[in-house]
Order: structure tokens, then sequence, then C-alpha cells
């Protein structure tokens, strides 16, 4: 694999392994030159946005959320010579609440863009677009 294409996903893989280890802060930071945009129209750009964005996860007593992220059809095309790069993913959260088993709670796909800039990677933006809800109360404290 490519270093180009190994940076890339290895950016696509730390937003889901810090939001499984409850590393909010974490995954804001990787939005320190990018945007989260939602299907809805919202506009996240950097990381304060990004990290208020995740008030309403409930954690555990662990610190977690009680989720795994499992990420699938992880497809990235580099422009190297441009400085740019693109990601589709698809994804499914699990996630195993005190009262309930592991089950599917959210399952959809990953749109990304990437810029090259000081000689590193940065994700420019994510869309999010999910396309199978399951039960997320104990997953957001706003959708109790």
């Amino acid at each position: 694999m490519h270093p180009d294409e190994q940076a890339i996903r290895g950016l696509v893989l730390a937003y889901c392994e810090r939001l499984d280890a409850g590393d909010f802060d974490g995954v804001a930071a990787l939005f320190a030159r990018g945007a989260f945009r939602s299907p809805a129209g919202t506009d996240l750009v950097g990381p304060d946005a990004v990290r208020r964005m995740y008030d309403p996860v409930i954690r555990y007593d662990d610190g977690t959320p009680r989720t795994k992220h499992v990420l699938g059809t992880v497809i990235v095309t580099v422009a190297a010579a441009a400085g740019v790069a693109t990601a589709r993913s698809h994804f499914t959260v699990f996630q195993q609440a005190d009262d309930l088993p592991l089950r599917p709670v959210l399952s959809g796909r990953y749109h990304d863009r990437f810029v090259r800039a000081d000689g590193a990677w940065w994700l420019e933006e994510r869309m999010v677009r999910p396309d199978l809800e399951g039960d997320l109360t104990r997953h957001m404290a706003n959708r109790r």
C-alpha cells in the first residue's frame, strides 16, 4: 500500500478508534483543519465545534460509549500531485448497554476529503450519511 493511502486509512480508522475509546477531544483534533457535515446541512467547522457535537453521547462507567465502529469497503483515491484525496467507507456501530445485549444501533457511509499540508494528511471534510438507525436511546442523551 502506498504511504499516502496508508496515512489516509489511518485517519479514517483513528476517528472510529477514538470514538469507541470515549476520546472525544482526540476525535475533535482530527478536524483541526476540517469540518464535519451532516446530510441536513449542518456544518461543524474546526475542533471546538466538532467536540461539542459529542456532548450528548452517553459515557458509561468505563468512560466509553460502549460502542464498536466496524468499517468496511474503504475506498481511497489519492491525487498526490494535487495534495488531495477522498475516501468512502461503510460503517456499522454496535453498542452494548448495561441493560441490553450487544446490538447494531447505526449503519451508514462516510464520505471524506483530505488535504496534504505541512507534510501531513489532514481530514478536510467528513460527511456522514446514515442509512439504517436502531435504538439510540442508550447512546445519545438527546434521543431519550
